[in-house]
């Protein structure tokens, strides 16, 4: 566990040492989130999915928060150490791969829960909130931020340059949050946007996560939301240890 604690630590120490850059901006961006969403439009959307618009979308937010956070520290670390060749001290080390692999994720997961908890306590001032489900709450986050840290994993190996790292957050990670459920219900989506909508794995993990907090579903089962995000999770580990295997992107 030696190796495990060292790159664990380090990842904790690397954006705790820089949180005006990594975790005081996404605090001020999900701040102004509330104010316009919630308070300024939300007042005229009036209820979704059986609470006041503003109740609603705070889970939604806090799993934004998350989804991002946990992506970028390991999409921005591993891509910084491989620039750097520091990764090729680990690579011809006595560590195994899924220890390289686990240290690098729970520093995104730590980051993107670091997150969470700050976009909640910001979104208890405007909304009175109370968790109806608390494993289901925690379990969610931390599939969620797990996931999302392995896919920030895949796309530092695959990147070349730093304009790289950006490119999945941009064109891919942005759209599938918004369309996510973060702001809206799925049961108010007609067909066949609705149906479509069941492909984007965001919206188990959202939905999953309100469940926990408002203690109701929006048309998404939290047995198969978990599943989803078990499997997602079991996929990009088994893709993200063999690129390490291989040395995809890693060695010349």
């Amino acid at each position: 566990m030696v190796a495990f604690n060292t790159i664990f630590s380090k990842e904790i120490r690397r954006f705790m040492r820089i949180w005006p850059q990594t975790l005081l901006p996404p605090a001020i961006t999900m701040s102004l989130y509330f104010v316009i969403f919630g308070a300024v439009i939300g007042s005229r959307v009036g209820e979704m999915g059986g609470f006041d618009y503003m109740t609603f979308v705070v889970p939604g937010l806090v799993m934004m928060a998350v989804i991002t956070n946990s992506f970028s520290n390991v999409a921005s670390s591993f891509f910084s150490n491989k620039f750097q060749k520091s990764i090729e001290e680990l690579l011809v080390s006595p560590v195994p791969n899924w220890i390289i692999l686990a240290g690098y994720t729970m520093g995104g997961v730590v980051r993107g829960l670091y997150v969470g908890v700050l976009v909640m306590l910001l979104g208890a001032f405007f909304v009175e909130l109370q968790v109806h489900h608390i494993l289901i709450t925690l379990l969610a986050v931390f599939l969620t931020a797990t996931l999302f840290a392995l896919c920030g994993f895949i796309n530092a190996v695959f990147a070349r340059k730093f304009d790289d790292v950006a490119i999945i957050p941009t064109f891919v990670l942005t759209p599938l949050t918004y369309l996510g459920g973060v702001f809206y219900s799925v049961d108010v989506l007609p067909e066949p946007f609705r149906s479509v909508s069941l492909l984007n794995p965001i919206l188990y993990q959202v939905n999953a996560f309100r469940y926990g907090i408002l203690g109701q579903d929006s048309g998404i089962s939290i047995g198969w939301a978990f599943v989803v995000m078990t499997v997602a999770i079991v996929i990009m580990a088994t893709w993200a240890l063999h690129l390490l295997r291989v040395g995809k992107g890693l060695r010349n």
